[in-house]
């Protein structure tokens, strides 16, 4: 059904060719125009475009002219100018489309068209490869284009610092692979100052091998994770701190709405156990978080009642079955705080801090576009997702590579013989042979047998890829063999008689000369050796019939395999294709059906003998069958993961949204009286429910819930005769003044530094707990298709309402650190009055550095003291400057020695009642 699909959405695809065909006629017709400018007024054509784009015109009124001007820039920088067919290829690219130019065609020159047009608007294009090496091979090579006409060329490096990012973020056009640019997206939305981000928005971008990226990597999304905030040994020292408290005294506990409290007694003996000065300093709310969940376990759920200690692992019970729940555990801490009770093992946990698919990261892009030699198999996938029509690109010259019918063995060791000796034949005449294999263990394997017949020969993976790529380069050169996975060398063409600058390269390596320090003349005298080589090697190689691509084995994907074939034939290049196959392949014994079952029985009921293959069309039939079947299910499995990552995907998009708006400076002092009576309406509405009787009210509870929220127990008499709404104006009153109280003793500027560093602290906490809460969910969720529920619907279900009650608390926690969050004493405060600038963020620590691989692991974005078991310790206190009040305690630390002398803490004396 997909191919059909695809048929119908490309019938226009010819019509589409005709109107690009037209529009590189009139670039062909400006080509002298461009000729004759001398180097200086082609480069100030930059400038031109860009006053023009100013003036109201568009970038397709420009490109004509935009695409003479690269077409020009090339031929002087590179000696290479732009086919007729490179310009079509970058008028699709242009257009938001998938380019499919077969190999050898020169799509990195291609991309210097589109790319150049689409920097005019000096927002930044991000041309995005599969590896490092590629990466800077092709900022430094198709760069001198970019600077010969005016524009600036940035690079990103696995593991390069952010001091040197922000730069190559800024440049016109930035090359980089899929995962750096989506981990440094990740990363910018964890940092707590805004001068901090490197990424400047998503343009337009350019993704070169787009089905390997977009299709082949999108099953596993980028994970930035850390050890998780709650360690082992914190949940250890709460359990022990709770145990032995006085309910009543210690602590109030609701069983029927499940809430539980410390007292101002409870929380100064735990504070002692502890040997904390004061729990609620903590800014992130974690030690407070590790408090109410250590208080939950030891008081409110019991062993063999809500769970089960089962060979030392804590199970929870369903409780409407009784049964153990197997990979369920409670969320926010709650679980480990149950194991540090029960004295089991603690299971630390790595912690989702940033997650993000590559499908939902691409199509962040105003515009996306993408090259290949192999999309059209995947066309139906590329415009569900991404939106990206596939436009195939004519070929420079006619194709006359010769595909052979597959050739199929009764077993995989009659496979590999006929293969050593095909290639044994092959290199006996000079001919040039690329192996293709589907894994590192299938090429081992044959280059064992090909070392006991004496054949020379590289073998090559996906491990080193500048290495790989010189090798791969020189893989046309005569009697040459080369054993490489599906992988490698992806973005290198394969000359035919071998490339004359990677030899001469050898050659003066091999007399003792450094390439790269090598004289002019020592250069020009190996470069002209070396093409005299490779001339000759290459009239040798045409007449053995060009380069012979053998496959082991087919791949699970038709795309890959043709792949492999499009390193023959290049640019008209006689060659061959030939693959090998057995009966006892995956691909063959997993989906081969019906049909291979019959091709089996054939070659047993004749007694075909071992080493003599079957060709047929009925082969080729099985084999397309199997691997359209393997197709479908992997589209199926990246779908299921961007299904999933979707639902989360505009809640990311909210959470982002509003960290960015803080960082870019949003007020959110003035943004708090909304905030509070929010919060307040919410909360009332639970305590004081609208038509239920005063006398029926939880008021006690709402007091208890007031006193915790702003740390004081003040809060004016709930009258009998009151309704909802007198209660809600009189709470949010209450704790309009307390923030209003706290607000005078600051100046504007560290009030506004405070709110902003706690409001990121508790979006960033709240976050990262939703992530692990959501990572649970989607492990368990999968069962619920046995009670004929469909997972999915569930997943969006429970994921609305988790994430409505964290962007309702989220306010809440902001309001509650605000309240009662403690500021360095008077004296401190000259200390740092002259560096305002530095007071931001002091309190907290940034994220650490992460390597830009899958899955690395960082340090959480924390206070110094989450986790800990200690005090924080702020490598520079908030303070502030304000001096002239009356009051002598106004501002006094609450665990600060009172100012009268007594040698108490002020809580514990004249700061009591306040």
């Amino acid at each position: 059904m997909p191919n059909l699909f695809s048929r119908l959405l490309s019938r226009g695809a010819d019509k589409q060719l005709k109107e690009f065909e037209k529009i590189v006629q009139s670039i062909n017709e400006l080509s002298d125009q461009f000729q004759r400018m001398s180097d200086e007024e082609l480069r100030s054509q930059t400038r031109i475009f860009r006053r023009r784009l100013e003036q109201g015109e568009t970038l397709d009124d420009l490109l004509p002219e935009a695409f003479a001007a690269v077409r020009e820039a090339s031929s002087r920088a590179l000696g290479m100018r732009h086919f007729d067919v490179q310009l079509i290829g970058g008028i699709a690219l242009h257009r938001g489309m998938i380019a499919e130019m077969k190999t050898g065609e020169g799509k990195t020159l291609v991309s210097t068209l589109a790319g150049y047009l689409n920097a005019l608007p000096g927002e930044g294009v991000h041309i995005v490869t599969v590896n490092d090496y590629l990466a800077k091979r092709d900022s430094e090579w198709m760069g001198e284009i970019y600077r010969h006409l005016g524009l600036s060329v940035g690079l990103l490096q696995n593991g390069m610092r952010p001091s040197l990012k922000k730069p190559a973020y800024a440049a016109d056009v930035t090359y980089g692979t899929n995962s750096e640019f989506g981990f440094d997206y990740l990363r910018d939305n964890m940092v707590t100052r805004a001068d901090m981000r490197v990424q400047r928005g998503h343009h337009f971008a350019i993704v070169d091998e787009v089905d390997s990226i977009l299709i082949d990597e999108a099953r596993t999304p980028l994970i930035i994770s850390g050890a998780g905030t709650k360690s082992a040994s914190t949940y250890k020292d709460f359990a022990r701190a709770v145990r032995g408290l006085t309910p009543e005294v210690d602590f109030e506990m609701d069983e029927a709405k499940h809430t539980i409290a410390a007292t101002e007694a409870g929380l100064r003996k735990i504070e002692a156990a502890l040997g904390m000065e004061d729990l609620y300093a903590d800014p992130s709310g974690q030690l407070v978080n590790h408090l109410q969940q250590a208080l939950k376990a030891q008081y409110m759920f019991h062993r063999d009642q809500q769970y089960m200690v089962i060979d030392g692992e804590v199970k929870i019970v369903d409780e409407f079955t009784g049964r153990a729940m197997e990979g369920r555990r409670y969320s926010e801490g709650l679980h480990q705080a149950i194991e540090a009770k029960e004295g089991v093992l603690v299971r630390e946990e790595n912690q989702t801090l940033a997650t993000i698919t590559l499908q939902n990261y691409f199509r962040l892009y105003d515009k996306l576009s993408g090259m290949t030699g192999t999309a059209m198999t995947e066309d139906a996938e590329f415009r569900e997702i991404y939106h990206l029509p596939v436009q195939a690109i004519p070929s420079n010259r006619p194709v006359a590579r010769v595909d052979h019918d597959d050739l199929v063995y009764q077993s995989i060791d009659a496979k590999f013989a006929a293969v050593a000796a095909d290639v044994a034949t092959r290199h006996a005449q000079g001919q040039p042979i690329l192996v293709g294999t589907v894994s590192i263990e299938s090429s081992e394997r044959l280059s064992r047998i090909l070392n006991k017949r004496g054949i020379a020969h590289s073998v090559l993976n996906a491990k080193f890829h500048e290495r790989e790529a010189q090798i791969v380069a020189q893989a046309g050169r005569e009697g040459a063999v080369t054993i490489a996975t599906n992988m490698a060398g992806r973005g290198t063409d394969i000359l035919l008689g071998g490339n004359p600058k990677e030899l001469a390269r050898e050659l003066m390596a091999e007399r003792g000369i450094d390439p790269d320090e090598a004289t002019q003349e020592q250069r020009a005298e190996a470069l002209a050796q070396a093409e005299k080589t490779c001339a000759t090697e290459k009239e040798h190689v045409l007449a053995a019939g060009g380069l012979c691509v053998i496959g082991t084995e087919r791949h699970e994907s038709r795309r890959i395999d043709n792949q492999l074939r499009g390193r023959s034939g290049r640019q008209g290049d006689p060659g061959e294709t030939q693959f090998y196959l057995s009966l006892d392949d995956d691909l063959m014994r997993l989906f081969g059906g019906d049909r291979m079952d019959r091709i089996a029985s054939m070659m047993a009921k004749y007694d075909m003998p071992a080493d003599v293959p079957i060709q047929a069309k009925m082969v080729t039939k099985a084999v397309e069958s199997a691997q359209r079947k393997v197709e479908e299910i992997n589209f199926s499995m990246r779908k299921n993961v961007l299904d999933y990552d979707d639902v989360m995907n505009k809640q990311r998009q909210v959470i982002y949204e509003e960290r960015n708006k803080i960082l870019d400076g949003k007020d959110l002092v003035e943004h708090v009286s909304e905030v509070t009576f929010d919060t307040v309406q919410r909360r009332v509405a639970e305590f004081c429910p609208e038509g239920v009787s005063f006398s029926n009210w939880d008021v006690d509870g709402l007091r208890k819930w007031v006193g915790e929220l702003s740390g004081r127990d003040d809060l004016p008499e709930v009258k009998d005769d009151s309704d909802q709404g007198d209660v809600t104006d009189l709470v949010n009153n209450f704790v309009d003044a307390c923030y209003a109280q706290k607000s005078e003793r600051l100046s504007d500027e560290i009030m506004h530094a405070l709110s902003a560093q706690v409001m990121l602290r508790v979006i960033d906490t709240r976050w990262m707990a939703y992530l692990q809460e959501m990572d649970y969910l989607k492990t368990g969720i999968g069962l619920r298709g046995f009670g004929q529920r469909d997972p999915l619907v569930e997943y969006k279900t429970e994921a609305y309402s988790a994430f409505t009650e964290l962007v309702n608390t989220m306010y809440e926690d902001f309001l509650r650190t605000i309240l009662r969050i403690e500021l360095a004493p008077q004296a401190q405060a000259r200390a740092v009055a002259e560096e305002p600038e530095e007071l931001r963020g002091a309190k907290f620590s940034g994220p650490a550095e992460v390597d830009g691989d899958r899955g690395a692991h960082m340090n959480p974005m924390r206070s110094a003291a989450a986790g800990s078991g200690k005090a924080p310790a702020p490598s520079k206190p908030i303070t502030y400057t304000k001096s002239d009040d009356p009051d002598p305690y106004v501002g006094v630390g609450r665990n600060y020695p009172c100012p009268c002398g007594s040698g108490k803490k002020f809580k514990n004396c004249h700061g009591r009642n306040r």
